[in-house]
């Protein structure tokens, strides 16, 4: 599916996928700021549904195609086009329905695509269930601004903020691309170099998780040009260089690599110890 593709490539995606693999995907999820947030909560959705031993969501299994088709039984979009907002009934409607086992998924998950139509009112009714509801229910709030959702309510949601597209994602996706050609060049020090200009340009620890991501990204379309498969249009440069100057045990260390720091940016590490560490490991590989 064209739009699966492109939920993938959103940084927030890798931490969807990080936490359905540790198993630790919250039951409620906030998502804020610019970008499809409607889109990642039904990516969420399907990494709650996914019937894949790992890498979920998968995309291909029966549960994950009709939820990114949004024909999952368990997975309703709340929605109340007779109202202006969401009519305090259909919150209550959801709360009663919350506590009836899926029908044939692993989890009963609820959309809510946006949290500027949910009255005090609805939150507030929504707030027990979110807190105290089945353990197989979900609730998947999007907002385009945090504010927009009670505090109370606010503090029982994991926040995942997206960056809409604009000039700086295109920056960070030229920094992930630098750090390929640091890689693939073998010239010491390289890394290191990157990794302090980096840090002067005070990063956050979601712009450096997007840096990683796309490096990630390219070195995995350089691992599958050497098994025959051509890149994609944003890979179709850098790939054959990293190719080229590298083994394919060196691609798939740096992959691991790329994807254990991108973990590393999910918690309250600083993006200069994740830097540094980065390029002493890569240092290590090179």
């Amino acid at each position: 599916m064209a739009e699966l593709e492109v939920l993938k490539k959103d940084p927030a995606a890798g931490r969807i996928r990080e936490a359905a693999a540790r198993g630790t995907l919250s039951h409620a999820l906030l998502f804020t700021g610019g970008g499809d947030k409607t889109g990642l909560a039904r990516y969420a959705a399907a990494a709650m549904e996914c019937t894949a031993d790992r890498g979920q969501p998968c995309g291909v299994c029966p549960a994950c195609r009709k939820v990114l088709e949004d024909i999952h039984p368990d997975v309703i979009t709340v929605r109340d086009p007779d109202h202006k907002n969401i009519a305090v009934d259909v919150v209550r409607a959801i709360r009663s329905d919350a506590y009836i086992r899926p029908n044939e998924g692993q989890r009963k998950v609820y959309i809510f695509p946006d949290c500027a139509l949910l009255t005090e009112q609805d939150q507030n009714v929504l707030l027990k269930i979110v807190e105290e509801g089945p353990p197989y229910a979900a609730f998947l709030f999007c907002a385009e601004n945090p504010s927009q959702v009670l505090q109370t309510l606010r503090s029982r949601c994991v926040e995942i903020k997206l960056r809409p597209g604009s000039e700086e994602d295109g920056e960070l996706s030229e920094a992930g691309e630098e750090l390929c050609r640091c890689i693939g060049s073998h010239r010491r020090g390289a890394v290191a170099e990157l990794a302090v200009q980096l840090e002067r340009k005070k990063l956050d620890r979601e712009a450096l998780a997007a840096m990683l991501e796309r490096s990630r990204a390219a070195f995995a379309a350089a691992l599958l040009l050497l098994y025959g498969q051509q890149p994609g249009e944003m890979d179709r440069e850098i790939a054959p260089f990293l190719a080229k100057n590298l083994t394919k045990t060196q691609i798939m260390s740096t992959i691991e690599l790329l994807q254990k720091y991108h973990g590393e940016c999910a918690y309250n590490v600083g993006p200069g110890h994740v830097l540094g560490a980065l390029a002493a490991e890569l240092e290590g590989i090179l």
